[in-house]
């Protein structure tokens, strides 16, 4: 796990932003650093310090050293004709079995890093080598014979890769600060992305981001700069998740298929030369994970880093239970108000986009916990969610799909279990938003008071810019649900999550492995039938609990709630509400034009005094303000 940057110019010249990328991104990789520039003319020049050298191509990289710990692991690394030069974040868990591929074909190789692997691999397949991956990654190669540069992110977009053009060539970073450091770079936010941000609480989706310069590289994409012309491509797809046919498979088949699935995840996440520890909310999916471990590795030294709420709404008799099956050593942490406002503009500044909420806070302060124990690997239980029906919404869908293929009685009998189901709130009210046609959901949400333009907000300031003032929810054929949940892996949830997750984790200098995305497993899950994963009786995740049976322990196993990273967010906010009202008072918000200021004030003083209910636009609010200010972001 490391930190990337680079750049590309029109003419050689000067290439002092090195200096400014390597730090920072030095929370990325701490542990070592290095540099490369080259231009036609003359071969490479590398280092480890900055001594200002000159060319057409610089590549940057911070390491953090995870796999084969000695100077063999160094990058940039280059190949052994000098032809390819990489700079890589990530990891390739199947490392081994593809080096063993590759020694059958003639290559050798000096170290045991997966790096070596996997330039060797592009030096032989190219760009088809990214369907043998299994792993997480953003890299950029350099190719010195055919004068190009390929960028390239991992299947679901785990790892982040921004690129940008400005008027002496292309940057590319791992993270959008770096990025900002470039000449002509400007920090004009993006009108459609701040409308989806601010209405649906959506990012990191697709290609832009909420700065109009900057672009990212979407999930599964690879693209292609010309160095003689600095003429990027559009960036190309490698593998998409499909949905097909469901599988014929029996409940029990799909229960074992899952299950053998699941361990050989983890398994290949195991592999490390540093201890590794498990995120443990005592929800199912991190439950899972750590006694997936502990049966793999019955002698590892486990830690496990969990979160505790200060309201009573916490999961820490869960966590127990499984800390105890597992035998870990188990590590604690309850964050406060107060310690929120003293880590917010850290946390503002290392996710460099908005957030949605403060449960990226609990998870903020798990990462340091872990930095703090030693820990320098962790396996979590992201994206699970989003493959599994996890979340509320999915019950609507589920209910939408039976409406849809005209099994009435079915449908009847779901709406009466899930009504019992703590874990699906409003499935009725839900299946209704799945099921009305798009021409008619404007004034649907008007009726229900979730207007798509609400009083805060100011219409005109996107209306001038064109933004389309709409839902982003796509129409569903006949499988809701399954469309759902594809939607959710690749636009609505799941991309900001596994950006929150990043950074968090890097800010601590730890490396965060998420064993439910790997395109087999989660190819399988989107395929089968839609009542093994959401059951008749309004069972959430079916078929991974008959998968983990006499792994986790059964009370984990018949839960019925969902907490997961659940903040006191509303008796958070009536704390910090002094704090609150300073910063919507402060001269940045004048400055926010897509706001309507004094309603937004309005609006706070309204949900404070109890006028209006709580939810998550005040969150929102508070993190475009927080954001503008340390971005120094223009919105004129």
């Amino acid at each position: 796990m490391c930190g990337i940057a680079g750049i590309a110019l029109r003419k050689p010249g000067a290439l002092n932003w090195a200096g400014r990328a390597l730090q920072g991104l030095h929370h990325r990789g701490p542990d070592d650093q290095g540099w490369l520039a080259w231009s036609p003319a003359a071969a490479a020049s590398r280092g480890k310090t900055w001594d200002g050298a000159q060319g057409s191509v610089l590549l940057v990289h911070r390491r953090l050293s995870i796999l084969d710990l000695s100077e063999l692991g160094w990058q940039p690394m280059s190949s052994p004709d000098e032809r390819y030069h990489l700079v890589y974040n990530g990891e390739i868990y199947n490392y081994l079995e593809l080096r063993q591929e590759l020694q059958a074909l003639g290559y050798c190789f000096r170290s045991h890093s997966d790096t070596e692997v996997l330039l060797a691999a592009w030096a032989h397949w190219g760009p088809a080598s990214l369907q043998r991956l299994v792993g997480m990654f953003a890299f950029a190669v350099l190719d010195t014979r055919e004068q190009s540069l390929h960028l390239v992110r991992d299947f679901f977009g785990i790892k982040p890769l921004y690129y940008s053009a400005f008027a002496e060539g292309v940057g590319f970073a791992s993270e959008i600060p770096v990025l900002l450091e470039l000449p002509g770079v400007r920090r004009q936010a993006n009108p459609e992305r701040i409308y989806r941000y601010l209405r649906f609480g959506l990012t990191d989706d697709g290609a832009q981001t909420l700065f109009s310069d900057i672009q990212q590289l979407p999930a599964a994409h690879y693209l292609r700069l010309d160095l003689n012309n600095l003429r990027l491509t559009e960036p190309q797809r490698y593998w998409q998740p499909t949905l097909q046919s469901p599988l014929e498979l029996s409940f029990e088949e799909a229960a074992e298929a899952v299950r053998e699935e699941f361990l050989e995840n983890v398994r290949l996440h195991l592999r490390s030369d540093v201890p590794v520890g498990a995120a443990l909310s005592g929800g199912i999916d991190s439950s899972a994970i750590v006694m997936a471990m502990r049966q793999l590795e019955p002698n590892l030294e486990l830690h496990t880093f969990t979160y505790v709420a200060d309201n009573g709404v916490s999961e820490e008799h869960w966590a127990d239970l499984v800390g105890q099956a597992a035998g870990v050593q188990a590590h604690k942490v309850k964050p406060s108000a107060p310690e929120l406002v003293a880590d917010l503009d850290h946390l503002v500044q290392v996710q460099g986009e908005p957030f949605g909420s403060t449960s990226i806070y609990a998870q903020y302060r798990v990462f340091r916990l872990a930095q703090e124990a030693g820990i320098k690997v962790m396996l979590d239980g992201q994206g699970a969610d989003e493959v599994l029906a996890g979340y509320a919404v999915y019950g609507g869908a589920r209910l939408a799909s039976l409406v849809r293929q005209g099994k009435w009685l079915e449908a009847l009998a779901f709406l009466r279990a899930s009504q019992l189901e703590p874990a699906l709130k409003d499935t009725w009210k839900s299946a209704i938003g799945f099921l009305i046609p798009p021409g008619l959901e404007p004034l649907a949400r008007r009726l229900a008071g979730q207007e798509l333009t609400p009083p805060w907000l100011n219409s005109a300031w996107f209306t001038e810019r064109n933004v389309q003032l709409v839902s982003p929810r796509a129409a569903h054929r006949r499988d809701v649900l399954r469309h759902e949940l594809l939607q959710s892996l690749t636009e609505t949830s799941l991309p900001k999550l596994l950006r929150y997750e990043d950074r968090n984790s890097m800010a601590h200098s730890i490396e965060s492995r998420v064993p439910f995305l790997t395109p087999r497993l989660v190819e399988l899950l989107l395929n089968l039938p839609e009542a093994y994963v959401l059951s008749p009786q309004g069972q959430t995740k079916a078929v991974f609990r008959r998968a983990m049976q006499g792994l986790v322990p059964q009370a984990i196993l018949e839960r019925k709630d969902k907490v997961g990273f659940a903040t006191p967010e509303e008796r958070w906010l009536q704390q910090l509400a002094p704090w609150v009202k300073q910063l919507l008072d402060s001269e940045t918000l004048s400055c926010i034009d897509p706001f309507r200021q004094a309603a937004v004030k309005a609006e706070f003083a309204a949900i404070l005094a109890g006028h209006k209910p709580f939810d998550f636009r005040v969150w929102r609010w508070i993190n475009l303000v927080a954001w503008a200010r340390t971005f120094d972001v223009r919105f004129d």
